[in-house]
């Protein structure tokens, strides 16, 4: 028997060695000798007995074996020699009665190299054995700025609290994600039960992606596995059946496929402008009429973002009273949204909008599982190929802000009140700083954030002296209060001086245009799993500015001046020299900043005095928004 499989496993060495010289590939065992870092630049570390997965295991401590092998660890000596005769044993042994001692191996970058027991490596991979025990020295490199490196040492961490060897990613930040994803704290060590339970679900999961083919994706099994438990949740994924989890992970592959892409959104920065056939559009305008669904984090009455939104339905209802009918839903929570869409689609709404990023999970398993139904996020920078989202270019907007503020403040002290640290909101804030500082080279932005934890706003912007502050974008109807926009302090007094507008009915209704004459499709480039972000501002309608009567009228002929260059694209707020906090963005006079850079800066301009808050000092509430769209600070 043990001829028998070493006849069996030479043919299959013997292939894949010439396989790899056909491609120009090495074609027997990597050398870990001849890959190590120089004296000096690594460290050893003795992990003492472990369980290696099999597939890690990639080659030899030394040459001195390597050459026995194929770079499938397959032998390729002839079939008549000792080193056959002794393989035919171990394999004849491994099928008596098991091979149960430890081999001995270093490991480097996560990958295996076997210094005693290769061939008994070589026949557990030709049986197919999951994985092998052995005693493992780590070899660990200093630090560098490459970014496998950096993975390796995220990986490091995770492997104090989890010692799980046999996931790996391909995106930095992965290994805390995944710690966050299975319930555990930073810094919380995980049981054996846990790591049983974790081994159960990655095997199966693994098993079945690697059926569907996901070996052909240009990501790990660790990236897919990682995307699925985020959307689904961990527990809930534990508990499928194999075949409810072969069902999910079949819907699911396009969220696979768009792991892989480089750049994972398409900017729609314009309504689309391209014409359907006036034979399609009768076709169109004699379909069934629309129903659309609002789904909302509160109440119109209680928050100026769904009171925004409610205003954009009752826009849509007066603009196409024949075309559409509206329903809406308020108090949506994480823990009802699922079914709040669930009602929606059963009574029949075909276009359902959902207003928050902290609803984008929801609303990429509601499309996930209902193909026929159009569903749209209001986020950004959002990666999802299932549904659509959308956003306002607010910088746009808080540039002319930050413009009127910094002429108006005799002190050159303002004070900027954001909400969440998350992709859109820090070019908001440059935005404004820049504003400010075109038209004052002396204005002060103090940064504050209404949703950290003890921190009281109105006594630090006492304790600045700020003249001008911008609050809320708009007023909430049930509060009455005048602490929004633009507003310059008086005695105590809020005096308003001007404030953005989201006119999310504009947007709406030039959305919902698309679809009603067929232009909705030429946006989607079915050659690609690009998700799809519509990104719109002033010169398409969906932002403006209101200014007060307080402000003089030089002021708002500069404001409109400004206005008419940002809509005719003549002028990046974002372009020429710009400077952060911590030193030069550009020193290029002709620089203009790509939207995909706005739309991600993680840095504050060199004017303002604050900074980016980490998630542990925000409020809870802040914890669903910045799990999904949070700005994370890179070091450096």
């Amino acid at each position: 028997m043990g001829r028998e499989d070493y006849s069996k496993a030479f043919k299959l060495g013997k292939k894949d060695y010439q396989t790899r010289m056909l491609r120009g590939e090495k074609p027997t065992l990597e050398v870990l000798d001849d890959i190590m870092p120089e004296k000096g630049a690594y460290r050893e570390m003795p992990l003492g007995l472990v369980q290696i997965p099999i597939d890690q295991i990639v080659g030899t401590k030394t040459v001195g074996r390597s050459s026995s092998f194929s770079g499938n660890f397959m032998p390729i000596l002839r079939e008549e020699s000792e080193f056959a005769a002794k393989w035919s044993s171990l394999s004849t042994s491994h099928v008596e009665e098991g091979i149960r001692d430890p081999i001995k191996a270093y490991e480097y970058m996560n990958k295996f190299y076997v210094e005693e027991g290769n061939k008994r490596v070589s026949v557990m991979k030709f049986f197919g054995v999951v994985s092998v025990p052995g005693n493992v020295i780590r070899i660990v490199p200093r630090r560098t700025e490459d970014k496998e490196n950096k993975l390796y040492y995220e990986f490091m961490d995770f492997y104090q609290h989890a010692p799980i060897n046999y996931v790996w990613f391909s995106q930095l930040g992965s290994f805390a994600k995944l710690q966050e994803a299975a319930g555990k704290a930073p810094e919380e060590v995980w049981t054996d039960d846990e790591l049983l339970k974790f081994s159960a679900l990655y095997t199966r999961f693994g098993a079945e992606y690697r059926a569907r083919g996901g070996n052909k994706l240009k990501i790990t099994v660790g990236d897919a596995f990682l995307s699925f438990i985020t959307l689904y949740g961990y527990d809930e994924v534990d508990q499928m059946t194999t075949s409810e989890l072969k069902e999910l992970m079949a819907k699911s592959w396009e969220e696979f496929a768009l792991l892989q892409e480089e750049q994972e959104i398409n900017l729609k920065m314009k309504p689309n402008q391209e014409k359907k056939p006036l034979k399609g559009i009768l076709h169109s305008l004699s379909s069934h009429k629309l129903k659309l669904a609002f789904i909302y984090e509160k109440t119109p009455g209680t928050s100026a973002w769904t009171y925004a939104h409610e205003l954009g339905r009752l826009y849509l209802e007066q603009t196409f009273p024949d075309e559409i009918s509206t329903v809406f839903y308020e108090n949506g929570t994480q823990e009802n949204v699922d079914s709040l869409i669930e009602d929606a689609i059963n009574s029949g709404c075909n276009l359902i909008f959902t207003t928050t990023p902290s609803f984008v999970q929801a609303s990429v398993k509601a499309a996930i599982a209902n193909k026929d139904v159009r569903i749209m996020n209001c986020s950004l920078n959002t990666s999802h190929r299932y549904i659509r989202t959308y956003y306002s270019r607010m910088h746009e907007a808080k540039f002319l802000m930050g413009a009127i503020a910094g002429a108006m403040a005799e002190n050159n002290k303002l004070t900027y009140i954001a909400d969440y640290p998350i992709y859109g909101s820090i070019a908001n804030i440059n935005a404004f700083a820049l504003g400010a500082k075109m038209i004052n080279p002396r204005a002060e932005v103090h940064l504050e954030w209404s949703t950290m934890k003890g921190i009281d706003i109105d006594e630090r912007i006492r304790e600045t002296g700020s003249s001008c502050i911008s609050g809320m974008d708009m007023v909430i109807p049930e509060e009455g209060s005048r602490f929004f926009g633009i507003y310059h302090m008086e005695g105590g007094h809020p005096r308003s001086l001007a404030m953005p507008l989201y006119h999310w009915g504009k947007f709406y209704e030039q959305l919902l245009q698309t679809i009603m004459d067929g232009t909705w499709k030429y946006d989607d480039d079915p050659s690609s799993t690009k998700a799809i972000n519509y990104w719109w501002g002033l010169a398409e309608g969906t932002i403006e500015i209101v200014c007060s009567q307080n402000l003089p009228i030089g002021t708002k002929r500069l404001i409109e001046l400004l206005r008419a260059t940002i809509s005719s694209e003549l002028f990046n707020p974002f372009s020429g020299i710009l400077y952060s906090q911590n030193g030069v963005v550009s020193d290029n006079p002709e620089f203009s900043m790509l939207p995909e850079e706005i739309m991600t800066m993680d840095w504050l301009a060199e004017n303002v005095i604050g900074s980016i808050p980490k998630k542990e000092e925000l409020k809870d509430k802040a914890g669903a928004v910045i799990k999904q769209q949070g700005v994370m600070k890179k070091e450096g």
